[in-house]
């Protein structure tokens, strides 16, 4: 049986990967939210279309992962480089098919939707440049999918300081023109968001090649494309593709009613989900690792201890979001401090701050359970979840945020739906048991 040391020793460079990682999203925020509403608002569209889009990459990056571990628990190493491979060949296919749709068809689908003028001149000017970074953040996730896979997380902390820092110094030199530069505002954090991408592509790159013993895991052969394996990695996910996509549309279509109602809401919204994002880090790398040790459990013959090990998991993320919401509640004006200096600003923002603090006690739970059903390699089911979820929290956001314009934090609410239904169903699913004879 898995110990809760074993869970924490799997999650903390997952967790300190996100943490770094998600200096960016911090990092950008804090600058634009000293820039103007405008820039806040629109790099918060520009930026959740960008992850709409890459989303579709790390839901096929998970489930390359669940197969990765299935067969490193199997010690069926050497043929964990050819999924590995397989994958880059199609992730980077995938980009160059991507980045051509969305600047064909970003700018009119972004007219239809957001109502300010301003806002959508800034959007598009800022995705114009951010969706460069999906040729080098597509096969990043593929090097990420193969050390989770293999248990070997510290890679992925060392490659998310990197990363933060060469977007906190590119950040800090673009967008208030230091150093030379001239100040490009928001055009600024999109390329220092896409350098950063690609220093962190490199690294993974040289790290695998000279630490990694690239023999046992088949990595020093020349894979061909192999239409066979490709199949069996997309049967597993196409479904966690369609998931991750259709889950981060409807986070999008939340900031959409944002919008709809105000300039303020908007710029609200942004601040708190990027708190929100910080909070949900614990829980994130818990969550992957619940996936990653399930799916490795089953590989190894251990099947009788997945609900145990989920179980596990989830009480471990449950105290630590716990102690975190007392924090965040506890000093909300602190936190909001340094995203903005408006003082009207932070204080419309504190509510939504105690709303989303109780949501993730329901999230440090829902997650990681709804992750145990990924790792059982159920991706169909998962989706499935997902799907029914879904339709009650549009239904739920439509209602109190586009027809009845509710303050921000009563349409934060949403979120208790969203994590309250994925545990009930993702429980639900987990007793019933044949989830237990699924081979992949």
């Amino acid at each position: 049986m898995f110990t809760n040391k074993h869970i924490w020793s799997i999650s903390y460079p997952i967790f300190l990967s996100l943490l770094a990682q998600n200096v960016i999203n911090v990092t950008d925020t804090a600058f634009l939210g000293r820039i103007g509403e405008i820039e806040l608002g629109a790099s918060a569209l520009g930026g959740l279309v960008y992850i709409c889009v890459f989303t579709l990459a790390f839901g096929f990056s998970t489930g390359s992962q669940i197969l990765i571990a299935r067969r490193n628990g199997e010690q069926a190493y050497g043929l964990i480089g050819a999924v590995m491979m397989q994958g880059i060949f199609f992730l980077f296919s995938m980009a160059f098919l991507l980045f051509s749709l969305v600047h064909l068809f970003a700018t009119p689908m972004m007219n239809l939707l957001v109502s300010s003028d301003s806002i959508l001149e800034a959007t598009v000017d800022f995705l114009g440049i951010r969706i460069f970074g999906l040729f080098f953040a597509f096969p990043s996730v593929m090097f990420r999918a193969f050390f989770v896979g293999i248990t070997r997380t510290r890679v992925l902390t060392i490659n998310a300081v990197l990363m933060a820092l060469t977007n906190i110094v590119l950040d800090y030199i673009l967008i208030f023109g230091r150093a030379g530069f001239p100040p490009m505002g928001l055009k600024g954090a999109a390329l220092a968001s896409v350098i950063a991408e690609a220093v962190s592509f490199l690294f993974f790159v040289l790290y695998t090649r000279f630490t990694v013993d690239i023999k046992k895991y088949g990595l020093n052969r020349m894979h061909t494309f192999d239409f066979s394996l490709l199949r069996r990695i997309l049967s597993i996910s196409i479904f966690t593709m369609l998931q991750y996509f259709i889950s981060m549309s409807t986070f999008l279509f939340f900031f959409i009613a944002m919008e709809h109602i105000g300039q303020r809401e908007l710029a609200i919204a942004n601040i708190v989900r990027s708190i929100y994002i910080v909070m949900f880090i614990p829980v994130n790398s818990l969550s992957t690792a619940a996936n990653s040790l399930v799916s490795n459990a089953i590989g190894a013959g251990y099947t009788s201890q997945v609900v145990g090990i989920i179980k596990k998991t989830a009480r471990f993320s449950f105290f630590i979001m716990a102690g975190c919401a007392f924090v965040f509640c506890l000093m909300p004006e602190a936190i909001l401090s340094v995203y903005t200096n408006s003082s009207a600003l932070i204080a419309d923002s504190v509510p939504s701050v105690y709303t989303i603090s109780g949501v993730m006690l329901l999230c440090a739970v829902g997650s990681v359970v709804f992750n145990g059903v990924s790792g059982t390699g159920n991706t169909s089911v998962a989706l499935l979840i997902e799907l029914i979820t879904l339709v009650f929290y549009c239904l739920y956001v439509y209602i109190i945020g586009m027809r009845l314009k509710m303050p921000v934090h009563i349409c934060f609410t949403s979120e208790l739906i969203y994590f309250g239904l994925l545990l009930i169903l993702s429980t639900f699913y987990l007793k019933k048991g044949r989830w237990r004879n699924k081979k992949i």
